[in-house]
């Protein structure tokens, strides 16, 4: 009988520990609500923020929200994406990027960025980056970005 419980209580520990590991993975390292479109002196590489260059025009955005998981998940809805010149968006796909702040193997800070895959992008500046990334052990101070195929950013986390 005693060797039935120490099983039991075994597996619950086990389930438990499985449960909490799963439900670190899920958490949300970052929620936003807000996108700034590319402006002023973010236009180009002069200024890029953290290694990540700025379209050449300025960009204007209506809606940019998502989150990022622990365990890489990255979603990204874009509604109004559009040159502030014309009012559309030249761009067929859209990209999204995170961009953390971490430790590298000679315990030094560095920046690691890593891009998804490409997503369509309406005319009008629509598109729904779902995507999972491989994200350093370590992910400080995460901005998100919308870039295009080349790696411009057209938007990032922040008004």
């Amino acid at each position: 009988m005693r060797k039935i419980l120490c099983a039991i209580v075994a597996a619950l520990s086990l389930t438990a520990l499985s449960s909490a590991t799963h439900a670190q993975s899920d958490k949300d390292i970052l929620s936003f609500r807000d996108m700034a479109g590319v402006s002023g002196p973010y236009r180009g590489p002069t200024n890029a923020i953290r290694g990540i260059p700025g379209g050449g025009a300025n960009w204007l955005i209506d809606e940019g929200r998502g989150e990022l998981r622990r365990d890489g998940r990255l979603r990204i809805r874009v509604r109004g994406l559009v040159l502030e010149s014309t009012g559309a968006n030249p761009s067929a796909t859209f990209k999204g990027a995170v961009s953390c702040q971490t430790i590298d193997a000679a315990g030094a800070a560095a920046v690691t960025n890593v891009f998804t895959e490409e997503f369509p992008a309406t005319p009008t500046g629509d598109a729904d980056i779902d995507a999972v990334v491989t994200l350093p052990s370590r992910c400080f101070a995460p901005i998100i970005f919308v870039t295009n195929a080349a790696g411009r950013w057209f938007a990032v986390t922040g008004y």
